[in-house]
């Protein structure tokens, strides 16, 4: 007797039989955000950012140093689900929702590297950090080191997790914008989850829970012109003003880790390693097996790699 086993199950063995032979299959564990919380005092809510409604995940003492998260472009706070445990330890963990992104205000107009540094600056105000580690993923990296370069005395230590911001890919651009909008403008489950499988190595998985968060998040009404404004930054006249060089990542004095993977869809290995060099000291680490979100992909490395940093330990 065969039993078929579903995919929620945790770490079960589904069994055929076919004749004399016996198939025995690993069935994949499903990937909750609940579970990645479960055990975790943390917790979600919104704050004043500048005028800016802006939602929050939160865990870790608020009397410890502040570290600020910041997902890629169309994202949201839950890219760091996996990591708030393993920091809350030593930082008060914060991860945001960035302006016009998830269930922060949108504010209605394009979206250039200038706004999200001037909402990231209120949102220290906001909890009342003079200072705080900063660490971004895509379009929150370049934000980060901008915020880095304009804003030398309210970052302590940065990261720059795959980020964006040093080149221009017609090719790569033009599949943000395609991706994007056809989830934004149509959120299936199919279109949502093409989405994020794009930023995945492992294009087995079905990652079931954040596609279901985000395709919740997209189906906010209003949300296909918000996604419009969040892909300026893919049109080449604005991407072009908005890039940073030699000049910009040069003038960066924060401690610097730059975070690059074996498989990141946006940029090949050589350009992660190219952003490391242009930055005073900056240290540089690849992480293989990982797409464009290795703190999700393997926690556990990325947690591993970016405590030692900021708690210098290595």
């Amino acid at each position: 007797m065969s039993r078929v086993l579903t995919k929620y199950e945790n770490v079960v063995l589904a069994v055929k039989f076919s004749g004399s032979m016996k198939e025995v299959r690993r069935v994949p564990e499903f990937e909750s955000v609940w579970s990645d919380l479960q055990g975790v005092a943390f917790s979600q809510g919104y704050l004043d950012a500048g005028g800016v409604r802006t939602r929050y995940l939160h865990a870790g003492d608020p009397g410890n140093p502040p570290l600020v998260f910041l997902h890629g472009s169309g994202g949201h706070a839950e890219a760091y689900v996996r990591n708030l445990e393993a920091h809350a330890g030593h930082f008060s963990t914060w991860s945001i929702d960035m302006l016009g992104h998830g269930y922060t205000d949108k504010p209605g107009h394009p979206l250039e590297i200038a706004h999200y540094v001037e909402h990231l600056v209120a949102f220290l105000s906001a909890i009342g950090a003079d200072r705080a580690h900063i660490s971004g993923e895509s379009l929150g990296g370049w934000v980060a080191a901008r915020m880095a370069v304009d804003h030398p005395d309210l970052v302590d230590r940065l990261v720059l997790n795959t980020a964006g911001g040093s080149q221009a890919d017609p090719e790569v651009m033009q599949r943000i914008i395609t991706l994007s909008m056809a989830a934004a403008e149509d959120p299936t489950w199919e279109t949502v989850q093409a989405r994020i499988k794009w930023l995945m190595a492992d294009k087995s998985k079905d990652y079931d829970d954040i596609v279901a968060s985000r395709q919740r998040v997209y189906r906010q009404p209003g949300f296909a012109a918000a996604m419009k404004d969040i892909m300026a930054l893919q049109d080449p006249e604005i991407r072009a003003r908005n890039l940073l060089g030699p000049g910009e990542y040069g003038a960066i004095t924060a401690p610097t880790l730059v975070v690059w993977t074996s498989d990141d869809p946006t940029a090949d290995v050589e350009e992660g390693r190219r952003i490391a060099s242009m930055i005073p000291g900056a240290r540089f680490e690849l992480m293989p097996g990982c797409g464009h979100w290795p703190q999700y992909e393997d926690p556990k490395t990325f947690d591993r790699l970016h405590l030692d940093f900021l708690l210098g330990r290595a």
